[in-house]
């Protein structure tokens, strides 16, 4: 059991803490599931971003799916071989294209025929040929929150089959494009297989057809979305879905790329606060935290539920909100919560905090972000130190008119 008291003693509160353990298991029981078929693992770097977290995986033989450019360096930095390395993303600027060509990844993955065009106009100006893929809209319900799906026609993510198609043959016949791969992502936080599978057999019969034009495609990168227990939801089960992806790619000499963030990482982070005190208006109860949403915005932007433990005797149980410091009526961890009596420096350890926690923080309020610890065995080690009030100001203070 880790000892979050003598975590909160050396580093301070609030704080965030990572289980490597666990990130391991996970990693391993997923590549157990693919060990049928040639198979890539790239790891969504926006779940957790730290560098050690990439390296964590990274060691394990973990590519990397990124969103910015800034994404792609660190993975880099972090031991990611450069032929693992996929950069996605609505929005790329045509400097972040010609960084991510010049740094030779393995693919760029295409969300719209605009971005065809400007990737093209970069390739020919770096006088080199651009591997792309290009992400499929099947137009599936991820029956998920609606702000983390992303495979409806109504999301602004991917094309559909008959755009696709277009940018294909267009690829084809271009002197500076190389289409390598046919990628597809419905959502995040999927806990149900129908979808996926469904997903997975329109672009696999999408991919037949492209083998037929004589494009040669050599990755089916299924996204990642994996979903985790945070409230008892019923996940999905590793071999099904691995048997869902192979079962329509029969005959076919070709690569699963997944790209799972969520799955590896979120149950292996707690987020750790410390109780200032308590209050009490007429029947309403708060318990006011050091933490806040700056650092975890997860239940006020989602409304998502993550279970809190409180580190101490106390048996009886009332209901509470679980607030911070920010003056935001938004700024809490929990509403109605059943939950003991708390006395001033009691811990609450709040769960499944390790995806979409700290990536997400910010300095709102000028609050500094806060220290992350890694737990490796019995050993704890600092991966992160927490934010100063001169690391906030740094980029400011040189221009401050007096």
């Amino acid at each position: 059991m880790t000892n979050f008291k003598n975590m909160v003693d050396s580093y301070g509160s609030p704080l965030f803490a990572y289980d490597f353990d666990y990130m391991k298991n996970q990693y391993e029981e997923l590549k157990e599931a693919f060990r049928a078929r040639k198979s890539l693992i790239c790891y969504a770097v926006k779940a957790n971003s730290n560098l050690s977290v990439i390296s964590h995986f990274a060691k394990m033989g973990a590519g990397a799916d990124c969103v910015s450019i800034g994404e792609v360096k660190r993975a880099i930095m972090a031991g990611i071989p450069k032929y693992k390395i996929i950069f996605s993303g609505v929005g790329k600027s045509d400097s972040e294209i010609k960084e991510a060509l010049k740094l030779d990844i393995l693919m760029i993955n295409l969300e719209s025929e605009a971005e065809m065009t400007r990737v093209e106009l970069v390739a020919k100006e770096l006088n080199m040929k651009a591997r792309i893929s290009v992400r499929v809209n099947p137009n599936v319900d991820p029956l998920t929150h609606p702000y983390i799906s992303t495979g409806l026609h109504k999301n602004k993510f991917g094309v559909d089959i008959n755009t696709a198609k277009r940018m294909y043959i267009k690829a084809k016949n271009s002197e500076f494009l190389e289409a390598v791969g046919v990628h597809f992502h419905i959502g995040s936080q999927l806990t149900k297989l129908a979808p996926i599978a469904e997903s997975i057999k329109i672009v696999s019969s999408f991919l037949r057809n492209l083998k037929a034009l004589k494009i040669n495609i050599k990755f089916f990168d299924v996204g990642g979305g994996i979903g985790i227990d945070y409230e008892g939801e019923k996940t999905i089960e590793l071999y099904d879905y691995a048997q869902s992806i192979f079962m329509n790619l029969t005959g076919l000499d070709i690569t699963v790329i997944c790209e799972p963030g969520r799955f590896l990482v979120g149950n292996s982070g707690y987020f750790v606060t410390k109780v200032l005190y308590e209050k009490q208006n007429e029947d309403k109860r708060f318990i006011i935290v050091d933490g806040a949403m700056n650092d975890l915005v997860r239940p006020t932007l989602y409304q998502a539920y993550h279970k809190i433990e409180v580190l101490n005797d106390n048996k009886e149980l009332s209901k509470a909100d679980v607030v911070g410091p920010i003056c935001e009526s938004g700024d809490y961890f929990a509403k109605d919560r059943e939950l003991p009596q708390t006395a001033h420096n009691d811990l609450l350890v709040i769960k499944s905090a390790g995806a979409y926690g700290f990536t997400m923080s910010s300095n709102y309020n000028t609050r500094g972000r806060v220290a992350e610890i890694a737990i490796e065995g019995n050993e704890t080690r600092i991966i992160r130190k927490r934010e100063s009030f001169d690391n906030m100001i740094a980029l400011e203070k040189d221009y401050l008119c007096n």
